[in-house]
C-alpha cells in the first residue's frame, strides 16, 4: 500500500517530477499461499496423470482401442493446465524488479484465462464429434474403456479435490480445479453411459450424454473465461463492487471529491487501487492514510492501495482531474 499527501506541492505538476516527501506502507498480507499451500497438491497431481497417460496408452495398444489413445492425448492437457497453474503461482511469488516493477504477478491471470480457453477448445472437440456420432455411430465403449473411465475419474476427482479449498479465492486455482473436476464428470459420463449401453444397447444415449456434459462443462467453464479476460484488460474483480468503494472514499472526513479512481487486479489474488483524493483544506496525517488503506484491505479485500492527497484550490490545476476515470 502506497500512500502520499501532495497537499503542499506544486499544483501544475500533481502527477510528476514529485519533490516532496512520500510515506510508504506496505501490506505484505497478500494470500501468497499459493506455493506453500497446493505445491504439493500440483506436484501429486501432474505425477497421477503422467502415470494415467501413460498407462491409457499402453492399455489402449493392448486393446487396439483407438479411442483410449486419443484420450490419452486428451489428458495432456491436464497436465498442461496444472503445469502452467503451478508455473504462474510460482512465478506471481518472484521479487518486482527494475524491467517487471510488479514482478509476475499476472501470469496467474493468463494461466487462468489459458485454463479457460483449453477447457473450450476441448469441449469444442467433443460437441463436434458428439453430433457426427448420431449420423455416424462409433462403437460404443467396451469393458477395458469403462474401467479406464472409472480410473479416470478417481484420479481426476481426488485432484481436483486438492484445489477446491483453493477455488473460491483464486481465479488460478479455479482455473485447475475446473479443468480438473469437469474431467472428472466426463470420464463418470463415459463410464456410465458405456455401462446403460452395456445392459440395454441403446446407442443413441452415448452422443446424447457427450452433449449434455459438454454443455454443462462451458456453461461453468464462461465465468472463468469471462473473469480471466476481465482481469486481463485491468476490469475490476468480479468480488469488488466498485460504487460501493468510492461512495466509502467520499465519505471519508474533511474529503470533498475525488478523481482519477482505478481499481484492478495485480494477480489472480491481488487487487490494487490509485486514487486522488480533494481535501477541504484540513492536512492529512499518515495515520488517516493508514486508517483508508486497513478498511479498503478488511472491507474490500483492496491490499495495494496509493492515495493523492489534493487542495481543493489546487485540485483543479491536476491534469487528472478530467480525465474518463472516476
Amino acid at each position: 500500500m502506497h500512500i502520499s499527501d501532495h497537499s503542499t506541492h506544486n499544483p501544475s505538476v500533481c502527477n510528476h517530477d514529485h519533490n516532496h516527501d512520500h510515506s510508504h506502507h506496505h501490506d505484505h498480507n497478500h494470500h501468497h499461499h499459493v506455493p506453500q499451500s497446493f505445491g504439493k497438491a500440483f506436484a501429486i497431481g501432474i505425477s497421477l496423470n503422467i502415470i494415467y497417460i501413460i498407462a491409457e496408452t499402453i492399455w489402449g495398444i493392448l486393446a487396439n482401442s483407438l479411442a483410449l489413445i486419443a484420450d490419452a492425448g486428451h489428458n495432456l492437457s491436464d497436465v498442461f493446465a496444472l503445469a502452467s497453474t503451478w508455473g504462474a503461482s510460482y512465478l506471481s511469488q518472484k521479487k518486482p524488479s527494475l524491467n517487471f516493477t510488479y514482478g509476475y504477478r499476472r501470469t496467474s491471470i493468463l494461466a487462468s484465462l489459458g485454463n479457460a480457453i483449453l477447457l473450450l477448445i476441448v469441449i469444442g472437440g467433443i460437441i463436434w464429434e458428439s453430433i457426427e456420432r448420431f449420423y455416424r455411430p462409433a462403437p460404443v465403449a467396451g469393458k477395458t474403456v469403462i474401467f479406464v473411465a472409472l480410473l479416470g475419474v478417481i484420479i481426476n476427482g481426488i485432484t481436483a479435490l486438492m484445489f477446491q479449498s483453493g477455488q473460491k479465492e483464486d481465479l488460478n486455482i479455479k482455473g485447475a480445479f475446473l479443468h480438473m473436476a469437469y474431467d472428472a464428470l466426463l470420464s463418470l459420463s463415459v463410464a456410465t453411459t458405456g455401462i446403460i449401453i452395456l445392459f440395454t444397447h441403446w446407442n443413441i444415449l452415448d452422443p446424447i450424454i457427450s452433449l449434455i456434459v459438454a454443455i454443462i462443462i462451458v456453461w461453468g467453464t464462461w465465468s472463468l473465461l469471462k473473469d480471466s479476460i476481465t482481469l486481463a484488460i485491468d476490469g475490476v474483480p468480479s468480488n469488488i463492487n466498485a460504487k460501493a468503494v468510492e461512495t466509502y472514499l467520499r465519505s471519508l472526513p474533511n474529503i470533498i471529491d475525488l478523481h482519477d479512481l482505478h481499481i484492478w487486479a495485480m494477480s489472480t489474488t491481488e487487487t490494487a487501487l490509485t486514487v486522488h483524493l480533494v481535501s477541504n483544506g484540513i492536512q492529512h496525517s499518515d495515520q488517516f492514510l493508514n486508517t483508508i488503506a486497513q478498511q479498503l484491505k478488511q472491507r474490500f479485500h483492496i491490499g495495494h492501495s496509493t492515495f493523492q492527497i489534493e487542495q481543493k484550490n489546487t485540485a483543479d490545476f491536476c491534469n487528472l482531474a478530467n480525465n474518463e476515470s472516476v
